[in-house]
């Protein structure tokens, strides 16, 4: 089994990235004391090596303040363990939500285009709300949250007159700077569209719904079926549309980030609540098809969550949970789980790309998923 490792890394910064520090590698010790592999004191001694927690604009579900409010959250385990400082701490993110909740809405009614930064799981509003629907549903920030999502999903027109999605950013995707000139609307969970409708889902599947909550829901799966591509080898999404259109869609890697497992169960979790049975049956033969595809399967390099067999097995698993047949999904996983531990453990330490979020996707390889770290991947 691949366990984590402490990072050489000590800068605050790194301390408390959740996707890369020592603050993610917590969510491992939070798991083990759970199930009794390991001492809540391992927990307290990786928390406290933390440092004083950044609270500003670059602070996230990734970063700072909210990182730690989530870890915290997973360490509680509905006792009162950490009561106080998870107090402090929900202040905390009301009072930052409260503020990014203002500068999106003045950049919307100013006609300027979004960026990941402001929306997406990693660093914007969805990490924001995955977070606050466990620790405050009912707040008037995570209603706040839901009703700039459901703001974000309208068409806007931009200078040259063309309509395009709210989340149409005008940069391009980091992993190809020249591949969209002009900027592009994003189709993945890290990054695009599919973290917004997941949160809404989840949202909605928990009783916590806005004005227009259901018809944003509508419109993303809308304009996930104008993109959607089908042929023999199955059902499969473009990691983005441009000016020049939806990007090609081959067969990819099937990873958490970009891949069809996760938008297949962010639709399957759309169609739970809109009750859209056709779209169910098509997000998870979706996912079928890429598990039975041996040459999208190889080209997933690595144990990591983000886009290794780890995410994979992780996002499964959930998708079982609510499938029509779950067997078509359970049956499955003693075969990923067997490519998991062939392929190459990741040189790295953190949660999101390394041994951390390796070793939690392993931890439940061919049982029901325990725990709940993965509602940071909106899994659940």
């Amino acid at each position: 089994m691949t366990t984590a490792l402490h990072t050489t890394d000590t800068s605050l910064p790194s301390r408390q990235s959740l996707a890369h520090g020592p603050l993610g590698a917590a969510l491992l010790h939070v798991e083990r004391a759970r199930r009794r592999t390991g001492d809540w004191q391992d927990v307290h001694r990786a928390l406290s090596e933390i440092g004083p927690l950044i609270d500003g604009e670059d602070s996230n579900l990734y970063l700072g303040a909210p990182a730690m409010a989530f870890v915290l959250h997973l360490a509680a385990d509905g006792t009162d363990r950490y009561a106080g400082a998870l107090h402090t701490l929900d202040n905390i993110v009301a009072t930052h939500t409260r503020r990014r909740l203002t500068a999106a809405h003045a950049r919307i009614d100013a006609g300027r285009r979004t960026a990941f930064a402001e929306y997406d799981v990693f660093r914007g509003l969805t990490g924001i709300g995955a977070l606050l629907l466990r620790r405050q549903p009912q707040g008037p920030e995570m209603k706040g949250v839901l009703e700039y999502l459901v703001r974000l999903t309208k068409l806007v027109t931009d200078p040259a007159g063309e309509k395009r999605p709210g989340w149409w950013v005008g940069h391009a995707p980091a992993s190809d700077t020249a591949a969209t000139p002009g900027g592009h609307a994003n189709a993945g969970i890290a990054h695009g569209i599919t973290g917004p409708l997941a949160l809404l889902a989840l949202a909605m599947r928990a009783g916590v719904t806005v004005d227009g909550h259901e018809e944003a829901i509508r419109r993303i799966c809308r304009w996930l079926d104008q993109i959607r591509q089908s042929d023999h080898r199955g059902t499969r999404w473009p990691r983005w549309s441009s000016n020049r259109g939806p990007a090609l869609a081959l067969p990819a890697t099937p990873s958490w980030c970009y891949g069809t497992p996760s938008l297949a169960r962010a639709q399957q979790l759309a169609a739970i609540v809109l009750r859209d049975d056709e779209r169910k049956r098509m997000a998870e033969r979706a996912l079928l098809h890429c598990l039975s595809d041996p040459h999208q399967l190889d080209q997933i390099a690595d144990r990591g969550l983000c886009h290794g067999f780890g995410g994979l097995l992780r996002t499964v698993q959930r998708v079982a949970e609510d499938a029509d047949v779950p067997a078509l999904f359970t049956n499955r996983l003693g075969r990923i789980t067997d490519r998991f531990l062939t392929a190459e453990a990741p040189e790295k330490t953190g949660f999101l790309v390394g041994k951390t979020g390796a070793a939690l996707a392993l931890l439940d390889a061919e049982t029901q998923p325990q725990g709940q770290w993965d509602v940071c991947l909106l899994l659940t």
